[in-house]
């Protein structure tokens, strides 16, 4: 804050050569005043008399700091072209340019700045000061984007992870689902045959029904066996007959 009020007196005291002598020293007055609103004007009638006025811009971007007009304030100060005769400004531009930047929290354009002060006068501890303390925050601000980041990775990995297993459940699903259907296609392709098929398949079943059924060797021996004592009482009884006829007709004979 300090540089800002010198810088602003001194090159207020300069712009007689610029033609701008009554409004910029009007602006100086009201902007020591703290009326900032009013020097606003006066700053912007000097721009209008010379666009490129080093000291209307730079002192437009002063009086706009105060107001915390950041976004014109540095606008109006990248606007300030020195030349070699205003170089002697530089080391001071180049804080207050910083300043500014401290202010946006841009980190980058901070450390540029500081560093570019520092260049040209090495002695200035504000300017180490704020060079540290800007230098400092961009690291602060780079570490917290890589954290965020890997954050950032992390959380898609799993995403990623969470959708290939969700698409495996589902081609769990729909496999167990066409199994499903197959076993249930199976089940019901006998009903589906046509109606040769069918006929082919009835006319085996009677074939394998008309057949006898294959006897086993100790199955035949005992069905042999059986019929030859079938045969044997068979003719048992037959000769019981006969010989009880042969009996009768001896009788009928005594008789």
């Amino acid at each position: 804050m300090r540089k800002f009020l010198c810088i602003l007196v001194a090159l207020g005291c300069s712009v007689a050569v610029f033609g701008q002598k009554a409004d910029l020293r009007k602006g100086n007055r009201q902007f020591k005043k703290k009326d900032y609103a009013a020097a606003d004007i006066s700053y912007r009638k000097a721009l209008m008399l010379d666009t490129a006025s080093v000291a209307a811009h730079y002192n437009l971007a002063n009086n706009l700091y105060r107001q915390e007009n950041l976004d014109e304030a540095a606008k109006q100060l990248d606007a300030v072209q020195l030349t070699a005769g205003e170089e002697k400004f530089a080391a001071d531009y180049y804080f207050n340019r910083g300043d500014v930047a401290v202010a946006q929290q841009d980190w980058q354009t901070a450390v540029n700045m500081f560093k570019e002060s520092l260049r040209r006068n090495p002695a200035d501890l504000e300017a180490k000061e704020n060079y540290i303390y800007a230098r400092n925050k961009l690291m602060e601000q780079q570490q917290n984007q890589d954290q965020n980041q890997q954050n950032n990775d992390q959380n898609q990995d799993q995403q990623q992870n969470q959708n290939q297993d969700q698409n495996n459940d589902q081609n769990q699903d729909q496999q167990q689902d066409q199994n499903q259907d197959q076993n249930q296609d199976q089940n019901q392709q006998p009903d589906q045959q046509d109606p040769q098929n069918q006929q082919q398949q009835q006319q085996q079943q009677q074939g394998q029904q008309d057949q006898p059924a294959q006897l086993s060797p100790q199955q035949a021996q005992q069905l042999l066996q059986a019929i030859q004592d079938k045969e044997k009482q068979t003719q048992e009884k037959v000769d019981e007959k006969k010989a009880q006829a042969l009996k009768s007709r001896r009788k009928e004979k005594n008789w």
